[in-house]
């Protein structure tokens, strides 16, 4: 499925974009290339081959390297009450928003 110069245009009126002459043919030529390759990846005989629902599910139990639940940050609840205009049992109140 290529291009033309006409569709360029028009999804440039659709996307709102003001395009230049090079910024045109730039477009133009980077759109083909990757319906190019769409067409060629349309073109694979997928017939027969289940869906991943993840890359990593085909690679069966595999330990993946998560980083430790530590906080990092120190506490700063009491510095962060004292800017509050309401306080009570150590929780922000807050306008009643709906009666």
């Amino acid at each position: 499925m290529a291009l033309s110069t006409v569709d360029i245009d028009r999804l440039a009126h659709l996307a709102r974009l003001g395009l230049a002459p090079e910024e045109r043919t730039r477009l133009h030529a980077q759109l083909n290339d990757f319906f190019g390759i769409v067409e060629k990846m349309r073109a694979v005989d997928t017939s027969g081959i289940i869906p991943l629902a993840h890359p990593v599910e085909i690679m069966g139990d595999v330990a993946l390297r998560l980083r430790n639940d530590i906080a990092s940050e120190p506490d700063q609840r009491e510095a962060n009450m004292r800017n509050a205009p309401a306080l009570e049992a150590g929780l922000f109140l807050v306008p009643r928003v709906i009666e």
